[in-house]
């Protein structure tokens, strides 16, 4: 346990241990990790760290408060199933744009198996950079999911089949922009394919395999030319379940919210078995972005869009230690 460990509100300091370490397992941009975390006798604060953003890959820090919102939501879900409640703020002080949440643990809230179910698949989600079977998705799967993210404010809404081809379309163009951009391929290369004892960055063995030019659902080579090549007959998904989880307005606190809504829906389909990735490029690309944001009918600002499925599992990738993100008043 580190030293800096101490109470907080009704927590014991091997609790708000186990509750941060829930929170620092949240997926991430090229695994980033771009949070800090502060702690109170009373108080947690989660805080984005700007030292670890990605000004190529994401220069309006959406992708920062996305992952900053999903450490949130394992916090939140960690913390009750502890037993206890929290009271959340949002966004607490208009001057300080790195304050993104001020959590309370105080009192006490009854623990569901459904709390319980959440609160163990922190632990077992893990990106999957590997193709996924051609086995559909249960509607009541599907159903569950789209609660999950109404219940943080967001819409999950899928891609259907007919729409899938201009998808492509529009993956394969934000594929080539990002891949035109010098910058954006040198900080793609920095933290991908990563040796040895890095604590950040997609390792090597996450990377998953080498994308063939046909494989449009994963264009991005993680293993930048080190990954295993694709065998025969281990093609990828040809229909794979995609979804896009979106906002009905686009200022930082539904972004802060999608990044919520994202993590529920994350772990609510390794609950179920699923495995997931995402297809970052559509987003990343303003005009790839617009045109998502059109085939899907307008009403809805996408915030991040996941590729869902059964799959195997997945090597989870390295986190920083808690001293490393942790502060104590």
């Amino acid at each position: 346990m580190t030293t800096l460990l101490r109470p907080v509100g009704n927590l014991t300091d091997g609790e708000v241990e186990s509750v941060l370490q829930a929170a620092i397992a949240a997926p991430s941009l090229h695994n980033s990790q771009p949070w800090l975390f502060r702690c109170t006798d009373r108080t947690i604060e989660l805080r984005a760290d700007p030292e670890r953003m990605l000004p190529a890959s994401d220069p309006d820090r959406r992708e920062t408060l996305l992952a900053c919102g999903a450490a949130l939501l394992n916090l939140r879900i960690a913390i009750g199933a502890l037993g206890s409640a929290v009271d959340l703020r949002l966004l607490p002080d208009p001057a300080d744009r790195d304050l993104l949440a001020i959590l309370r643990p105080e009192g006490f809230a009854r623990v569901t198996p459904h709390d319980q179910r959440l609160a163990r698949a922190i632990r077992q989600r893990h990106t999957s950079r590997r193709p996924f079977l051609d086995e559909p998705v249960p509607p009541e799967l599907c159903a569950e999911m789209r609660r999950a993210a109404r219940t943080e404010q967001s819409w999950l809404a899928t891609v259907a089949p007919a729409q899938q081809s201009r998808l492509r379309d529009i993956l394969a163009e934000a594929h080539r922009v990002q891949q035109q951009d010098p910058q954006f391929r040198a900080e793609f290369e920095a933290w991908t394919a990563r040796t040895g004892d890095s604590s950040d960055g997609v390792p090597l063995r996450s990377a998953g395999i080498r994308p063939a030019p046909q494989d449009v659902w994963t264009m991005r080579d993680f293993g930048t030319g080190s990954a295993p090549e694709r065998r025969p007959g281990k093609e990828f998904e040809s229909d794979p379940l995609v979804a896009v989880i979106g906002s009905f307005h686009d200022l930082p606190l539904a972004q802060l919210n999608a990044g919520q809504a994202m993590q529920r829906v994350l772990l609510t389909a390794t609950a179920g078995g699923l495995a997931s990735s995402f297809m970052s490029q559509v987003i990343e690309v303003p005009s790839a972005r617009a045109e998502l944001r059109g085939l899907l009918g307008g009403a809805l600002w996408p915030q991040t869009v996941l590729r869902l499925g059964y799959g195997s599992p997945a090597p989870p990738t390295p986190r920083r230690r808690l001293d490393e993100v942790l502060s104590v008043d």
